[in-house]
């Protein structure tokens, strides 16, 4: 990428922000400035106006730190231009010229002197070029050869002894390795645990985690798919996993393997709130209701995050009226919320952990 072009998107930003700002009112109009509420927004007017979609993690990439100087794709340029009232990305920098200074003209002009003429060239003599050979080596080739004849080399014999003791040695070594691979997984053993609901004894329907935790080593943090068993492998007696979902109370489960049947149920007790919290956040459309729902659920001093999908800008905190208004909004973007985590004190939610999806789709 040049530096023309990286200067006309620097360009084309602005003129977004401007545009943004003609029908609305963030919280910055310093296009770099917005967050939260601020972003899904604007999101949500690129979509009525430009028919396209930017992502959260795009957005944070390209308009909040810039540092790398990097330019989205020529797509995400094509739908930024149509926002800014052109046709394409093209029709933009045709119709916003950028002058450009040609550094490399500009040094081969004449300079000056101080009488204000052109000063008279200088012809220099050129210098012979000088090499420097290394002289000739001669060599006595009937004398060499007389030297390779009288040295004594070893049979053919001797070499062929010497290549296959060097290839046993090798396949023992190999073999001696596959016996102790094969040797150690004989004392693996394999376990299959299925998770349920307890109250509804049906499969459960979201992601799960489980870790691992074993003696004087780190957990071992493993991902469930929704309807999925987990399956486990290992040599040990016995078995501590943690299990944890956004919408279950998480369980610590033990076994001694020695007795352990090689497949089990095991029952999770639903989060009530936490999936009240879902529903209101998410499902229902009657926005009164799920306000005042949400005003009943969630303590007046919640800590809030939302995570964001992007390296330099992780994780953000609102209170707990703009969440409320978040999750009211008729937004698409509503559609890819997904509550990460929350927590119980009281019989109010203290704390929400929540991202929204990315739903830009690459190219």
């Amino acid at each position: 990428m040049s530096d023309i072009e990286f200067a006309y998107f620097q360009s084309l930003k602005k003129a977004v922000q401007e545009k943004y700002l003609e029908t609305h009112s963030p919280s910055y109009d310093d296009i770099s400035k917005w967050k939260g509420i601020d972003i899904i927004y604007f999101q949500e007017d690129l979509r009525q106006k430009a028919k396209g979609n930017i992502s959260e993690k795009t957005f944070y990439t390209y308009f909040k730190n810039n540092a790398q100087e990097k330019i989205p794709r020529i797509d995400m340029l094509n739908i930024l231009s149509v926002y800014a009232g052109y046709n394409s990305w093209f029709e933009y920098k045709k119709k916003n010229p950028i002058a450009v200074i040609n550094e490399e003209a500009q040094s081969s002009l004449p300079i000056e002197t101080t009488t204000g003429k052109i000063p008279e060239i200088v012809q220099t003599k050129q210098l012979p070029t000088v090499i420097n050979e290394k002289p000739p080596v001669s060599i006595d080739n009937q004398a060499f050869d007389e030297i390779n004849q009288n040295i004594n080399f070893k049979t053919p014999k001797q070499n062929f002894l010497k290549t296959y003791l060097w290839l046993g040695i090798s396949a023992f070594l190999f073999a001696v390795v596959l016996v102790l691979v094969f040797y150690d997984n004989l004392f693996y053993k394999k376990y299959t645990y299925a998770f349920t609901d307890a109250d509804r004894n049906s499969s459960i329907k979201g992601e799960l985690d489980v870790k691992i935790i074993r003696e004087n080593e780190s957990p071992i943090l493993f991902k469930v798919k929704p309807n999925s068993k987990f399956v486990y492998e290992t040599k040990s007696k016995n078995l501590k996993m943690v299990i944890s979902s956004p919408f279950y109370r998480t369980d610590t489960v033990r076994r001694d393997l020695t007795s352990a049947p090689s497949s089990e149920d095991i029952e999770l007790k639903p989060n009530d709130y936490a999936i009240q919290l879902y529903y209101y956040s998410k499902s229902i459309t009657d926005f009164k209701k799920k306000t005042n729902e949400l005003n009943k659920l969630i303590s007046d001093n919640a800590l809030i995050y939302q995570v964001v999908d992007s390296d330099i800008y992780g994780i953000e905190t609102m209170d707990k009226q703009k969440y409320i208004s978040l999750v009211t909004l008729p937004t698409t973007s509503l559609e890819n919320l997904e509550v990460i985590d929350s927590q119980m004190k009281n019989g109010k939610i203290v704390m929400i952990k929540f991202k929204i999806t990315d739903d830009e789709k690459e190219k």
